[in-house]
Parts: structure tokens; sequence; C-alpha cells
């Protein structure tokens, strides 16, 4: 009997630990980007009327319009990826609660235009990560420069490459023509009056 009693305290211990567990899980899937909104510790979904996308605070998802369907990512689309969703305003969706906010687009699109400002927001994330995520934008936009610039050197040096081939080309023509002459084709108009003596 008491290794019966044993056993069900076991089981009850490795239940309640594995239920903790779960729970702080949870907990930290779902909770609000730093750059989101202060005072809606309960919102679902953001909708970012300049970039016309939506944000699913539960997935920690964008949800945006591209390629001819609705796209969830973790970052916005390349476009949008200097969008700085610190300054940017956020409207909070606390009317819907499914899967789809996209499904009233049209509503929203109208409602909360590009450039739309309702009340004051302030950021729930302090300086502190306001620095990183500029230092992560400063990164990006930097490593783009850097491919563009690479791509530009490239591009460049085809030219310069298909430049001096076709100007080899040329001189190649121009020293062939000169070596080659006329080749004894002349058209020879002397008046032939020539005053020899016998």
């Amino acid at each position: 009997m008491r290794t019966l009693k044993l056993i069900a305290v076991g089981i009850i211990l490795f239940a309640s630990s594995a239920i903790h567990a779960q729970v702080s899980v949870s907990l930290n899937i779902g909770s609000a980007p730093s750059w989101g909104p202060v005072g809606y510790a309960e919102a679902e979904y953001y909708y970012l009327p300049d970039v016309e996308a939506y944000y699913d605070v539960r997935a920690t998802q964008f949800i945006y319009y591209g390629g001819g369907r609705w796209v969830r990512s973790r970052y916005l689309p390349r476009h949008y990826r200097n969008y700085d969703l610190y300054s940017g305003y956020k409207v909070v969706l606390n009317d819907y609660h499914g899967s789809r906010p996209y499904n009233n687009f049209n509503h929203h699109k109208v409602k909360y235009y590009r450039g739309y400002h309702g009340r004051e927001q302030r950021s729930i994330g302090h300086n502190n990560n306001r620095r990183q995520y500029d230092n992560h934008r400063q990164y990006d936009n930097h490593r783009q420069y850097d491919n563009r610039r690479v791509a530009d050197n490239r591009r460049q040096n085809d030219n310069r490459r298909d430049y001096d081939n076709r100007r080899q080309n040329d001189n190649h023509r121009d020293n062939r023509d000169r070596d080659h002459g006329n080749n004894g084709h002349g058209n020879g108009r002397g008046n032939g009056n020539g005053h020899g003596r016998d």
C-alpha cells in the first residue's frame, strides 16, 4: 500500500511540473513585441496602416498580401524592411478573434488609410530595444548597400570588358584593312600622252 501511495505522489508531482512548464511556455509565445503600443496586453492583432499589413501577436508573425495571396512571415516584405515599427501607427483590433483578420481588409484599408494616426501611442519597448532595432536596420541597409555595390561593380566590369573587346575588334579590323591596302584595284586614270624621243 505504501508503494502505491509513493507512485501516486510521484505521478502527481510529475504531472504538475509538466503543466507548469507548458503554461510558462505559452505565456512567452504570445507576448506583445517591444514596438507594440502600451496598454493593450490582451490584443491579438494589430493593423499597420502605412504598410497595409497585420501583426499576429500570439503567432509573432506579420500577415501581408503578396504574390496573389495572404502571407504569414516573421518579417515584413523586402520593400518595407526599412519601415520603422516603433514610430509607425498601430491600430489594435480588439473586435476580431479569428485567424484571418484580412477578411476585413477592405474595411480596414478605408477606415485606417495610409498615414492614419489616431490617439497618440507609446511603444512598450525602451530606448535600448529601439537602439537594437535601429542597429539591425542599419545592418540590413549596409548589407543591401554592399550587395548593390557589388552588383554595380560587376556591371561596370562587364561594360568595361565589352568596351575593350569592341575596341580591340575595331583596331583589328582597321589594321587588317591597312595591311591589305586596296589589293591592286586602282583606277589608273592617266591621260597617256607621253613625250618619248626616238
